[in-house]
């Protein structure tokens, strides 16, 4: 069992396209751009507080 190659995610993506559209392919995808910088956030914000709670 390999990696997905690009050929094998362009084939994701047409389905995805096919199934959902592209109005909510990317709102989906905003969405989840989104999720990661807020959870990014977190990450940053919680090791700034371990930082000021040790010292």
């Amino acid at each position: 069992m390999g990696s997905l190659g690009t050929t094998e995610l362009v084939i994701i993506l047409v389905i995805m396209l096919l199934l959902f559209g592209v109005g909510r392919v990317s709102r989906i995808g905003g969405e989840m751009g989104s999720a990661i910088r807020e959870f990014r956030k977190g990450l940053r914000g919680e090791e700034g507080e371990e930082e000021t709670k040790s010292s």
